[in-house]
C-alpha cells in the first residue's frame, strides 16, 4: 500500500478492505490546502485505519484534514465517514442530491436495505464551485448517473480529473465509462462521459484503479463508442 503523488499537494491513497465479505481496493484522493488537507472520498467502513497509515507517511495526521468532500454516497465511498469524524472535526460536503442519503433522510439507493451511520452535511457542492487548494483550483462538475447527484473533481491547471464513479480504471481496459451494474441512469451517466470529453484532462483518477494517463480523447472515445451501441 503506498500513495502516489500526482504532482505538488495531491496525492492519491489506494488501499484494499473487506467490504461486503470481499476484498475491494479504492482510491480515495489527499489533497493539500492552506486550510488543511481535503479528503476525496473515504473509503467504505474499516477504512480509517488505512487513511491514517497514509497519512503519517506524507507526514500528517487524520486531524490535518479540514474538508470531506463525497462524490457521492455510495458505502464503498462514505460508508468509513462516521468513524473518520471521530478523529477530526472535518467538514464535510457534498451534492445536494447526495446529502439526504448520507444524513439518514434516505436509505442509499444500493445495498439491500444496509446502510452506514449517517451523518450531518455541512456543506453543499454544485456545479463550477471551486476549492482552492496547493495544486490549484479544484472545480466541482456535476457527473450524475452512477447517482443522482454524483460529482467529479476536475484542476484546470494541470488537466487531472478526480473522476469517482463516472469512469473506471479496474477493467480490462486503461479507461473505461462507469459500471452498468452499479449505475442506476445509464443514458445520464454517459452523458455525464460525452461532457468531461469536452475538457482538457492529461490524467484521471478513478476511485476504482486509480490514476491513469488518459485524457480528453479517451473519454471522448468511450461517449462516441458507448452512444453507437
Amino acid at each position: 500500500m503506498s500513495e502516489q503523488d500526482d504532482g505538488p499537494g495531491l496525492h492519491t491513497l489506494p488501499f484494499t478492505v473487506d467490504h461486503g465479505g470481499h476484498e475491494l481496493t479504492v482510491t480515495p484522493t489527499l489533497v493539500e490546502s492552506d486550510r488543511g488537507l481535503v479528503l476525496i472520498d473515504v473509503g467504505p467502513e474499516g477504512a480509517v485505519d488505512s487513511l491514517r497509515t497514509h497519512l503519517r507517511s506524507l507526514g500528517y495526521e487524520l486531524t490535518d484534514i479540514w474538508l470531506v468532500v463525497l462524490t457521492h454516497h455510495d458505502a464503498d465511498h462514505a460508508g468509513g465517514l462516521a468513524d473518520l469524524l471521530e478523529h477530526t472535526d472535518a467538514a464535510v460536503a457534498t451534492h445536494p442530491a447526495e446529502a439526504p442519503y448520507i444524513t439518514g433522510e434516505r436509505d442509499p439507493l444500493k445495498g439491500d436495505g444496509e446502510r452506514y451511520p449517517p451523518v450531518g452535511v455541512d456543506l453543499e457542492l454544485t456545479d463550477g464551485s471551486r476549492i482552492p487548494t496547493l495544486a490549484g483550483p479544484m472545480e466541482v462538475l456535476e457527473t450524475p448517473g452512477h447517482s443522482p447527484g454524483h460529482v467529479s473533481l476536475y484542476f484546470p491547471d494541470t488537466g487531472l480529473l478526480l473522476a469517482g464513479d463516472a469512469l473506471v480504471a479496474d477493467g480490462d481496459t486503461a479507461l473505461a465509462g462507469p459500471k452498468p451494474e452499479f449505475t442506476p441512469d445509464m443514458d445520464r451517466a454517459l452523458e455525464s462521459v460525452a461532457d468531461l470529453a469536452t475538457l482538457e484532462i492529461d490524467g484521471v483518477v478513478c476511485y476504482h484503479g486509480g490514476y491513469v494517463e488518459e485524457g480528453t480523447a479517451r473519454i471522448a472515445a468511450i461517449a462516441e463508442r458507448s452512444s453507437g451501441e
